[in-house]
């Protein structure tokens, strides 16, 4: 199919930078070659677009400051006329506004997800926030859930018919992603030394790092002969990088630790990973635990959001409660004590992420979504 032929999908984002949200907006560019792909930032793209390896795909960022995105409508307006998309995808509340000149210019097919919640609004239980989903969501066709918890959100609080709500969890590139002995020369551990608790994520409050780090710490008087060979890695950069950090200066583990801010070869890194920790207060699907999943790594999450539909609890890892560090250092210290146990969970992860939740399977389900646009560019 020529260039010309293949409709465009723009998808609409608040900002593209390392994240779970733009991951996979990444894969899909890179997975669905029967169409052309525009990312539109409302504030700014990094980097970060250096992931995408598709050709022509073409980024957008419109520098909008802290505030009302009101005075944009007529800017994203125009810009979606000139553009002519079949297809606009917003995801969560900060671009979702967007939705309403996306309808102005008559855009065949209007997409919206929601990937989970911010600290601000744990659980969307603020009334203002389920307000502005309905206002915006007005003239929106589908919209896309990534857990079940909120799917029962979008059709329950919200109020959208379930006629119009469609669950589509996220998918792990488990070619990528995958066990691997072979270390990077930039790993600072021993496999046979050392046992590895790490973490993957943007260090910001709703991901709450400093729960883990305050789990790892207690893991002294819970694992008094293992302490010495126990180590943390948490990959991510972030406005709470530096606190978590201080905290294990202080406490006089950091030579026990390694928080290299973003990295870019997290493939490599995650096999190398014995525990994988998730401490998030609310989360979608995790592409990272995902991914530790495919690496075959041990999961230990927080019961919110989707991470129950990737972790049974003693089955394939354990789930503890939000915002509890004694809840989760107890679960990782069941682990360390207990090595049989824990690679029965890392076994059991692995299978799980490639049975259920594959790259594949996600990448078809919004292909067909896409490709349900009406024929033709309105006007």
């Amino acid at each position: 199919m020529s260039a010309g032929a293949r409709p465009l999908v723009v998808h609409l984002v608040h900002r593209f930078d390392t994240g779970g949200l733009e991951n996979g907006v990444v894969s899909l560019i890179n997975h669905l070659p029967d169409f052309r792909h525009a990312v539109v930032a409302v504030t700014e793209i990094t980097a970060f677009k250096e992931r995408v390896t598709a050709p022509g795909t073409q980024f957008i960022a419109l520098n909008k400051p802290p505030g009302q995105g009101f005075w944009l409508y007529p800017r994203v307006y125009r810009l979606l006329r000139e553009l002519r998309p079949a297809v606009v995808h917003t995801r969560n509340l900060g671009a979702m506004e967007f939705q309403l000149p996306a309808w102005a210019a008559r855009v065949p097919l209007r997409v919206h997800s929601e990937h989970g919640w911010d600290v601000n609004d744990l659980g969307g239980v603020s009334r203002t926030n389920q307000r502005l989903r309905r206002i915006y969501g007005v003239g929106t066709h589908r919209f896309v859930a990534l857990s079940m918890a909120i799917e029962s959100y979008l059709t329950g609080p919200v109020g959208f018919s379930r006629d119009r709500v469609l669950r589509i969890c996220n998918g792990v590139d488990t070619q990528r992603f995958a066990p691997d002995t072979q270390v990077p020369e930039v790993w600072p551990y021993r496999r046979t030394e050392h046992l590895v608790i790490g973490a993957v994520g943007r260090m910001q409050a709703v991901k709450d790092p400093l729960s883990l780090v305050d789990a790892f710490l207690r893991l002294r008087e819970l694992c008094p002969a293992d302490w010495p060979r126990l180590r943390l890695a948490m990959l991510g950069g972030g406005p709470l990088l530096a606190a978590a950090r201080e905290r294990l200066h202080y406490a006089g583990a950091a030579g026990q630790a390694w928080l290299p801010g973003d990295r870019s070869d997290v493939a490599a890194l995650l096999p190398h990973f014995d525990l994988f920790a998730l401490p998030s207060q609310a989360e979608g699907i995790s592409n990272t635990l995902l991914e530790a999943m495919a690496c075959g790594c041990a999961p230990v999450a927080t019961n919110v959001g989707g991470n129950p539909e990737l972790v049974e609890n003693d089955t394939n890892g354990l789930l503890v409660p939000a915002q509890d560090s004694a809840a989760l250092a107890a679960a990782l210290a069941r682990l360390v004590n207990e090595p049989a146990l824990r690679r029965r969970f890392a076994m059991a992860s692995l299978a799980r992420a490639r049975a259920q939740f594959s790259l594949d399977g996600m990448v078809a389900a919004y292909g067909a979504l896409y490709a349900s646009a009406p024929r033709g560019q309105g006007r």
